[in-house]
């Protein structure tokens, strides 16, 4: 059984057909490659997986679970955790306390118990391996306002971690960076893998996907068009005229 399965999961928003019947799945461990042209529908379908938009069909399971129907909260508390392209740190908090709030999400299940409830020492600490596993320890005490932007996407990172997920989903984390940057947190990404992490990565840097990723799902016009291993994926005729163009030939040389 895959840790997590897409069954055939189709999204409509109005009369525009974001994903036509995507099947796919997640195995335990795995480090996997969802990409695809601008519009392919990669991150409607994250978005998919975590319950922000709905399918018209289709099913999604984690370890065997049928998890369509659940809210985004109950799905990251079975395991599900995603970090955003675009990032969303709690800016008037350091990057120490945006950590502590996530690592602190079992007490924090409803409104009125997070008000009554103050971070323990025990959340801090782990907050605090969390900030160093990532590489940003440094910047514990800073703000949000004060961060590059490397360790911020470091610190979205650092927050999904606190989740305690099973399922990390990463939408585009080396976006914007340079190339020592992107090429350092693709290697923190390796490492989380290796860890035991299951990972979905979405990620426009094919270099670093080729050399990270075990295996790559492509979409194309909200379609699944080819799986398999990075380098069969990318000399596949059908992803080179979808989406690699004239990048295909460097990226199989």
């Amino acid at each position: 059984m895959s840790l997590l399965e897409i069954d055939a999961v189709t999204v409509r928003f109005g009369g525009i057909l974001a994903l036509e019947q995507v099947s796919f799945a997640l195995e335990a461990g795995e480090l996997l490659g969802l990409i695809g042209p601008n519009g392919a529908g990669k991150t409607t379908m994250l978005r998919a997986i975590t319950g922000v938009v709905a399918p018209t069909v289709g099913r999604i399971r984690l370890d065997g679970r049928d998890i369509t129907g659940l809210s985004t909260d109950r799905r990251v508390r079975l395991g599900l955790a995603l970090t955003h392209q675009i990032v969303r740190p709690l800016r008037a908090m350091t990057a120490l306390d945006n950590v502590v709030c996530a690592a602190g999400h079992a007490k924090t299940a409803s409104f009125l118990r997070a008000l009554a409830t103050r971070h323990s020492l025990a959340e801090e600490r782990r907050a605090r391996e969390f900030l160093a596993l990532v590489g940003i320890a440094e910047f514990a005490d800073a703000m949000p306002s004060a961060m590059p932007l490397g360790a911020l996407k470091r610190l979205e990172v650092a927050r999904a971690l606190a989740l305690s997920p099973r399922v990390l989903l990463l939408d585009e984390p080396l976006a914007g960076l340079n190339h020592v940057e992107a090429a350092r947190l693709a290697d923190t990404i390796v490492g989380l893998n290796r860890s035991g992490l299951s990972i979905v990565l979405i990620e426009h840097n094919l270099g670093e996907v080729l050399r990270i990723c075990q295996r790559l799902v492509v979409l194309d016009n909200g379609s699944r068009i080819a799986a398999g291993d990075p380098q069969t994926v990318i000399a596949d005729a059908t992803v080179r005229a979808a989406y690699l163009g004239q990048e295909a030939g460097h990226a199989a040389a």
